[in-house]
């Protein structure tokens, strides 16, 4: 099989400034588990993979000009909003809102991490087809 087992067609990759601490963010902030690491020889990070519930990626430290930091937004199911926003502060995020019902059935909270990527931390108020 040319997918390792365990991992989705998608695989994200994160390339931050603070590779380590970002791990260390998400073990603490939304119970992630680290799967591995790999260092060059110089101690810089080349990856990190994670997994998050059922979701597995993998993060690198950013570098020269050839691999700038580029923060990115993801949408982060969760069983608990208010439990994982406060978590995620309690952690290092700074709150972009509070939890909130939304118009589209989804109660949602958002946070930016130590590295500047933002988490849309939300879960489903309805058990029905998602239809924004």
């Amino acid at each position: 099989m040319y997918i390792p087992e365990g991992y989705g067609t998608v695989f994200p990759y994160m390339i931050v400034d603070g590779a380590e601490e970002l791990a260390d963010f998400l073990c603490g902030a939304f119970g992630a588990k680290v799967e591995g690491k790999t260092a060059f020889p110089d101690g810089r990070i080349a990856n990190i993979r994670v997994r998050l519930g059922t979701s597995c990626f993998m993060m690198s430290q950013a570098g020269n000009e050839t691999m700038p930091p580029m923060p990115a937004s993801y949408y982060l199911y969760v069983d608990d909003v208010d439990k994982s926003f406060e978590a995620a502060v309690k952690h290092g995020a700074q709150k972009v809102f509070d939890p909130a019902d939304m118009p589209y059935k989804d109660r949602q909270a958002g946070v930016t991490d130590p590295s500047g990527n933002t988490w849309w931390i939300s879960k489903r108020l309805v058990e029905e087809p998602y239809d924004p």
